[in-house]
């Protein structure tokens, strides 16, 4: 082991007390501990001194100074069970003056220092407890008894500087914690003196000022005052100093206008505190910004209509209340439903249009650990495509023309939920790469924002694209659909499941009747045939809008179906009664008629009906059951006009 120190004789009683007492006197902190193990080790002609403090769970003990043969070590943590301190730390004095290392022979570090004798006592707080230790350690024998005499007058120094730091760390903590709630304040705090110099300018105040602290702080409060307000305030501080009878608070409501940094004025509304403080008067002035809460207002009842909106969503009718059918298809897309429902995967559900991904995405989301929270539904082929990533991710006030507020995205909406991203595959690709980023990263930015922001959502997607093909199309990005097809599930076209049609026809034969409010107790069986053997190219969805447009024209007891409907394919024929005059069967090739074709006749036939009445107790819109501008809507947008004949 090194010597840059040599070893120095001991030193008598007086000498060794009088060298230490002088080696610190002048110091305090970390400084006089240093200083107080220097020269202890020096006075004490020793290898090692340490001053130590005993940790919360009283199982370790880290030094706060360790002097060394090298001179001042870097400090050391150790376990105290199986020490020479263990017993010191309870708070009895040790001397072990030889045969160190055979008395603990669990403590190793003993044999790194070839420490043969010890020496310590407890450092005691005010209460008498143990918070620390000083110790002495050598590689020769101790038999001296004098040093357990010079640790113990050292040790109530000691405690004495370690009361000291304890008082000072808390004085720390409370003024952290008091900056910290200050900087936190949702309010800006100005704090001023008699003279009217600032001395404490908060974050939020740099917020609503639009100034910063550090030149704000010493400056003249009214640079940032009205005329009005200041003499608003002037009044109140007079009523302030008028005794101790006087209230220490006053509020001034709205009407009152401060001015910012630039210049520029806006309403506020404040209040005025005063407190001494060493002798001194010094008043508290709290603002709020009125425009700034205005908008937040704006913003929560904004958020409580998403709250709504989401609400509605989760209890949505249409298709929402259960899985219909039984068939093997449907029972294994559902076992899979079950299996991925409880795990955190991104989900991909595969099919056709009209199959029912949404209620699958649902059932997902029913299934997880995230069900008590929102399910948010975003149509990606619905969005105009320079507002999805606003859409998705929000904007921030200003960000682009038109952008008024602040908006909240549907990723910040399904915060803790999941977020169900119905025709993935529209997706443009520069939105693509921010989606990516939220499913990698878990973070993204609002349009026009800077501050990043981090989100729990679990994605679900859907789509009835190749999106294999689309990858190698380039249209859809390649490491975006690995991310998303963690865990695929394929639903099957209603044309493989046509044992599921009998259920289905009878739920929504139910379920519209009660909207509309027939009795309709039957399907005809030659009916029900028809409707099996149909391939219905729509899936579940055309066979809801068929049967909800049957319901509207059955006027008994039994489903009549209006519409002509394959009997096998390439082939039509009439289904049913119909109530008006049926068009002549299509020949055996002729093409199946398109969802527009068949509503464009059907709104036909009933205005003529009604005679073209749209509003009224007998007018179209109420035998459809629709909204009469909803009507007006669907006649434009089809084409729909009155021939001259029939004026």
């Amino acid at each position: 082991m090194s010597e840059r120190f040599p070893m120095p004789e001991p030193l008598s009683d007086d000498l060794a007390l009088r060298a230490i007492v002088e080696g610190v006197e002048a110091e305090i902190g970390d400084r006089f501990f240093s200083s107080l193990v220097e020269h202890i080790a020096a006075a004490l002609a020793v290898r090692y001194a340490f001053v130590s403090a005993l940790s919360d769970d009283r199982q370790t003990v880290r030094t706060v100074a360790l002097w060394g043969p090298d001179g001042l070590q870097p400090n050391i943590e150790f376990p105290i069970a199986g020490t020479p301190c263990e017993a010191v730390l309870a708070g009895e004095m040790a001397h072990h003056p030889d045969h160190l290392q055979q008395r603990f022979p669990l403590d190793t570090g003993l044999v790194d220092w070839r420490a043969e004798s010890y020496c310590g006592v407890p450092i005691l707080d005010l209460a008498g407890i143990v918070v620390g230790h000083l110790a002495i350690l050598d590689t020769k024998p101790m038999y001296d008894p004098r040093g357990v005499s010079i640790l113990r007058i050292f040790a109530a120094r000691a405690r004495a500087e370690v009361e000291r730091l304890r008082a000072e760390g808390a004085l720390r903590a409370s003024q952290q914690r008091l900056a910290s709630i200050l900087d936190s304040a949702m309010d800006a705090i100005v704090t001023f003196d008699a003279a009217g110099r600032i001395e404490l300018f908060n974050s939020a105040a740099e917020k609503v000022f639009r100034c910063p602290a550090d030149r704000a702080l010493g400056q003249p409060l009214d640079r940032f005052l009205t005329d009005a307000f200041r003499d608003a305030l002037g009044r109140a501080l007079d009523a302030l100093r008028v005794g101790p009878l006087t209230s220490p608070y006053l509020w001034a409501p709205a009407g009152l206008g401060a001015r910012r940094g630039d210049g520029r004025e806006f309403p506020v509304e404040a209040t005025l505190s005063q407190a001494a403080v060493d002798g001194r008067a010094l008043y508290t002035l709290i603002l709020r910004d009125v425009d700034e809460r205005r908008r937040a207002e704006t913003e929560l009842r904004q958020l409580h209509q998403d709250t709504e909106y989401l609400q509605e969503e989760i209890r949505a009718v249409h298709n929402a209340d259960e899985i219909i059918g039984g068939s093997r298809g449907l029972r294994e897309a559902l076992d899979t439903v079950a299996l991925v429902g409880p795990t955190e995967s991104s989900v991909l559900i595969l099919g056709e249009t009209g199959t029912g991904k949404e209620l699958i995405a649902r059932a997902v989301h029913a299934a997880s650990k995230r069900k008590q929270r929102p399910l948010i539904k975003v149509n990606c082929a619905a969005l105009p495509t320079g507002l999805i990533e606003s859409e998705l991710f929000g904007h921030e006030r200003g960000a682009f023309t038109g952008a008024t507020e602040r908006r909240v995205g549907r990723f910040e909406l399904a915060a803790g939920g999941t977020i169900f991203l119905d025709e993935i595959g529209d997706l443009p690709l520069e939105v693509q790469a921010k989606l990516l980023r939220v499913l990698q990263e878990r973070e993204f930015e609002r349009v026009g924002g800077a501050k990043t922001l981090r989100v729990d959502v679990r994605v679900i997607a859907a789509t009835n694209r190749d999106l294999p093909a689309a990858v190698a199309a380039g249209t859809f990005r390649q490491d975006l659909y690995y991310r998303l097809n963690v865990f695929p599930i394929a639903l099957p076209a209603l044309r493989e499941r046509r044992e599921d049609v009998p259920v289905l026809v009878q739920y929504f034969v139910s379920r519209h009747a009660q909207q509309i409010g027939r009795t309709i107790t039957h399907v005809p069986a030659e009916v029900m045939r028809r409707l099996v053997a149909y391939d219905w190219p729509g899936n579940v969805r055309e066979l809801e809008n068929v049967v909800e447009r049957a319901v509207i024209l059955s006027t008994g007891p039994e489903l009549s179906i209006g519409i002509e409907l394959p009997t096998e394919r390439g082939a039509a024929a009439p289904v049913g009664p119909t109530h008006l005059p049926a068009a002549d069967p299509p020949a055996p090739d002729a093409a199946v008629p398109s969802m527009a074709d068949v509503e464009r006749r059907h709104i036909a036939e009933v205005l003529v009906r009604t005679q073209w009445r749209i509003d009224g107790p007998e007018g179209a819109a109420r035998v459809l059951n629709v909204n009469p501008s909803t009507l007006r809507s669907r006649i434009k947008k089809l084409g729909i006009r009155r021939s001259r004949e029939a004026q």
